[in-house]
């Protein structure tokens, strides 16, 4: 397995690790429960350096030249996105659905993307397609994400430019590439930096009192409770974009009738069913009672469980919430307080569709 620049931290701490798309990664330190209220409360430290980092640089020196090319892969309003911030875009397949989704930066002379790990490679081959552009896979910086209400307190002891960042703000402070965002609802950062000052610029964090070390557990619980897609669950290359319900990630520009309307993988299928509604979508649940439902449960229309309509794609228990909460896939006319059914050691349990996100996130807007 591959190892980050952390690993002798992360063993040291005492953190748990396993295996995670084929890099040796903490599970869990002082327990997944924990360290999710924590993030809630105060802030938390997640390495995720196993993600894909890759600059786009155009070979004209003109910025403009690949954010158009960036366009004819990623359905979002690249050409539109000013220098010093950040969003969030796709790549898709030609028959609409998703390849990975990620976050994608303007530093001035070229863009930086973040990839999902299990894709970076596929994404990669991707990307390798376009044209006018050099693509750098940048495999010596590592990521570290800092998230909760007092991230911006921890992390100005040390970067105190950060203080006047806003949510999806995306900067270049020397070796340091810092955005405002996360994958919590939590306020947060994210910062890219050499592998050569990672361990250092980590234990300076931790040293704050309000800075706790936390595990890929809690990460997947609090994006969970604040609604947020993960590929292989609610996205994949059979999930479409309004299936999943993110077409906010496809703006008016790039959709029918826009000034850069289409032109990427899938446009037909995609600004179709943006424009007349799929046949399935995205939704939250809530269970009855404390019984969780897990990924791939079957969901029924009915109590008696036989006629099936939809499966859990993600469930646990949310510990803000204070229960168990799932998304999962439904019939699209299905409307906030349905009920549907899904099989527990052998007993129907009944689940509420619940307006996204079960916890309100909680940006520097």
């Amino acid at each position: 397995m591959k190892t980050t620049a952390l690993h002798a931290l992360h063993t040291e701490l005492g953190g748990k690790l396993v295996d995670f798309a084929g890099w040796e990664l903490p599970v869990q330190f002082a327990g997944g429960l924990k360290e999710h209220q924590h993030t809630r409360e105060a802030a938390s430290l997640f390495d995720v350096s196993h993600m894909g980092q890759v600059l786009i640089r155009p070979d004209s020196g003109n910025i403009e030249d690949a954010a158009a090319a960036l366009e004819t892969l990623i359905p979002a309003s690249v050409a539109g996105l000013k220098e010093g911030r950040q969003r969030y875009g796709l790549l898709t397949t030609p028959d609409g659905g998703v390849v990975d989704d990620l976050m994608f930066a303007h530093h001035g002379d070229r863009f930086f993307l973040v990839l999902n790990a299990a894709r970076t490679e596929v994404d990669l081959d991707v990307l390798s397609g376009l044209e006018g552009v050099g693509i750098e896979h940048l495999t010596d910086r590592s990521l570290l994400a800092l998230q909760g209400p007092k991230a911006e307190e921890a992390l100005s002891t040390l970067v105190p430019e950060v203080a006047g960042m806003v949510f999806m703000d995306s900067l270049v402070l020397g070796d340091l590439w810092v955005s405002r965002s996360g994958y919590t609802g939590e306020d947060g950062f994210e910062v890219s930096l050499p592998d050569a000052l990672a361990e250092e610029f980590a234990r300076q964090l931790l040293a704050h009192e309000a800075v706790a070390p936390a595990g890929l557990a809690a990460r997947d619980s609090l994006r969970l409770e604040a609604g947020m897609c993960l590929y292989g669950h609610e996205l994949s290359e059979d999930i479409t974009p309004a299936e999943a319900d993110i077409g906010w990630a496809i703006p008016k520009v790039r959709r029918t009738g826009g000034s850069r309307e289409g032109g990427f993988p899938g446009a037909e299928t995609i600004l179709a069913q943006l424009d007349e509604g799929a046949e399935r979508r995205r939704v939250g649940l809530r269970p009855e009672g404390r019984a969780m439902a897990r990924e791939g449960s079957a969901l029924y229309s009915d109590e008696g469980c036989t006629d099936e309509v939809g499966a859990v794609t993600s469930g646990g228990f949310g510990a803000t919430v204070g229960g168990p909460v799932a998304m999962a896939f439904v019939p699209a006319d299905a409307a906030v307080g349905d009920t549907f059914y899904t099989q527990v050691r052998g007993k129907a349990l009944p689940m509420t569709v619940t307006e996204l996100p079960f916890v309100p996130h909680n940006y520097k807007r």
